[in-house]
Formats: structure tokens, sequence, C-alpha cells
């Protein structure tokens, strides 16, 4: 399926020479949403993955029927403050200032199998802060998945030594 035919680019968003590529198109139309998830599937299928972490927000839409097809438990990975129990928190710097990451102390166990999953790849910051946060926990990352990646933004220089599939790529 042509998955970028779904996805409306909406330019000067959010903020003037920035060209947005909208998912929630891709989203709208049930079978383009079920074709995502069982590529997905297919692969991770056979890699015994045991967690999938969706990383906030849009890595939850994708992350949940992804660890439901394969039999996987999920954890969000969120913004500080949102989640209510003891939690584990890395910092990451932003092109311009920095942003925290958390996740409950208890959501991955050492050794455990974790594929992570977000909607877009673009400079790798969030991402490989979330690679850091599995890292501490003790989980063994093997893959990080997305929908879309920006390859001029060069995002997966930023998660070496992880497995990078990106459906489609700009």
């Amino acid at each position: 399926m042509n998955y970028k035919k779904l996805i409306r680019e909406v330019p000067d968003y959010p903020k003037p020479g920035i060209l947005f590529y909208d998912i929630t198109t891709l989203l709208q139309d049930p079978e383009a949403f079920r074709s995502v998830i069982d590529e997905l599937t297919g692969l991770y299928r056979e890699k015994k993955i045991e967690k999938v972490v969706g990383i906030e927000s849009r890595g939850f839409i994708f992350g949940c029927p992804l660890a439901h097809q394969l039999g996987a438990g999920f954890v969000p990975v969120r913004k500080p403050g949102k989640l209510p129990a003891d939690i584990f928190e890395v910092k990451y710097n932003l092109e311009y200032g920095s942003n925290s990451l958390a996740v409950h102390r208890d959501a991955i166990m050492p050794s455990e199998r974790v594929l992570i999953v977000d909607d877009l790849l673009a400079t790798g910051g969030t991402a490989a802060a979330t690679v850091n946060l599995v890292r501490q926990l003790g989980g063994e990352i093997i893959g990080v998945a997305f929908l879309v990646e920006l390859l001029a933004l060069k995002g997966r220089d930023q998660l070496k030594g992880c497995e990078v599939e990106a459906l489609i790529q700009y």
C-alpha cells in the first residue's frame, strides 16, 4: 500500500519553513491503519517481543495494537508528571532547549525483549532518550520502529546499536 498518498502535507506548520506530515489522514482509513499494524507486526512477529514501548503520544496509537498483535505488554513513555507511580526519568536536549521523558520503574524488567515504537523519526532525540530509559531499566532493545522517517534529519544516527525500521521515508 502506498502510505504516502494517505498522508497530508501541511506547509508552514507548526512554523514557517516546516513541512508537516499529518498522519491523521492515514489513520482515518481503516484499511491503511490495519495494513500499517500488520506490516509492523510482520517485522517483529518472530522476535519474541515481551514489551512494546510507545513514545507519547502518537507512539501509543501504533504501540497498543502492535503489542496486542505480538502478545506483548504495552509500556507508555510519557512526559514528566503524567505517571502516578515511582518513575525513572531522563532529560535530553532538543534543538532549542531540553525536555524529559519518564517511565514507571517497574514497567520493564532486566533482560525483557523490548520494541520501541513512535510515529516519526526526525532528529532522533526523543527516540534516543527512550532507548536510554529502556537500557537503564535493563531492557534488551530488539528494535525501534516508526511509520515515517525524515532522512535529511539523520535521526537514525542517534540510534546507533539499534535495529531501526521505518515504513515510509521522505
